[in-house]
């Protein structure tokens, strides 16, 4: 059922991702053009929620709930919802890029991955500013809007661009960011640091950074768009290069000649709890 394919057509699950996405991008958008309205919570220090999030949120779950009653969707801000079918889970970000929208930074987007049985099937990033649709199915490419994406084949680091995000969460990581970058720019030409993971990702795939990564990052924000660089041609591993990134929460995604050259540069770099 899963991969039923007619004359072309994405297959289902695919289709209510893409549903689920713009759905929450016209409550994101809505409320970024009125917001004043915006209320903010404090989760912890410089984590912060809002009403925009819950509402997307809610709107993803409602839209996957009345063609997917059973499946279990896990979320950022209400974990996990159990469903009868806990084979496959719904991953979601509802709102990646929380602190530029509050600040008005037009930089966020809504990230949903499918994964069945432990695997990423379908990975859905919207970024409903810009109105950019990054898609990918398991063996079947990735594509922003209606153009397939690959990875840019850089073979060296010297020139390239690379994106990150500051582990503002957990400070204690912070020297070990520094000394990571530092190392880097030694070759690299210059960092970007946009403020969602997710978008990070799919820029990677689109080619308009040359790699990415980051410490600290959450399961939801990376799921879909760690699919959207694989299905792109690209390499996504952690810091040792194995393949535990949704689980520890460090990820390095780019063209595996790049992501070899990244994690020569940044592992030297690593405390021995980053590297075990």
């Amino acid at each position: 059922m899963f991969f039923l394919k007619s004359g072309g057509n994405m297959n289902p699950m695919l289709n209510i991702a893409i549903r689920a996405a713009r759905k929450a991008g016209n409550v994101i958008a809505k409320g970024y053009e009125r917001r004043d309205e915006i209320q903010t919570i404090t989760k912890s220090e410089n984590d912060f929620v809002t009403n925009i999030d819950k509402a997307s949120e809610a709107a993803i779950i409602e839209v996957i709930k009345a063609s997917y009653p059973e499946h279990t969707i896990i979320t950022e801000e209400s974990g996990a919802l159990q469903g009868k079918d806990n084979d496959t889970q719904w991953v979601i970000d509802p709102l990646d890029g929380t602190t530029n929208f509050v600040y008005g930074l037009p930089h966020f987007s809504v990230s949903i991955a499918i994964r069945v049985k432990g695997r990423t099937e379908v990975g859905v990033v919207y970024d409903p500013i810009r109105n950019e649709l990054f898609t990918a199915v398991r063996g079947e490419g990735a594509k922003l809007n209606d153009i397939r994406l690959r990875v840019d084949n850089k073979r060296e680091l010297t020139g390239t661009i690379l994106a990150t995000g500051f582990p503002f969460k957990k400070k204690a990581l912070m020297p070990t960011q520094f000394a990571m970058m530092s190392s880097l720019s030694a070759e690299s030409a210059d960092f970007r640091r946009t403020g969602s993971a997710a978008l990070d990702l799919c820029y990677v795939a689109a080619k308009r950074v040359d790699g990415y990564f980051e410490m600290g990052i959450k399961a939801w924000d990376i799921a879909a768009g760690d699919l959207i660089v694989r299905e792109a041609g690209g390499l996504v591993c952690d810091f040792n290069g194995n393949h535990n990134y949704l689980t520890d929460g460090h990820i390095v995604a780019a063209s595996p000649r790049i992501v070899k050259e990244i994690l020569n540069k940044i592992q030297p770099c690593l405390s021995d709890t980053l590297r075990s």
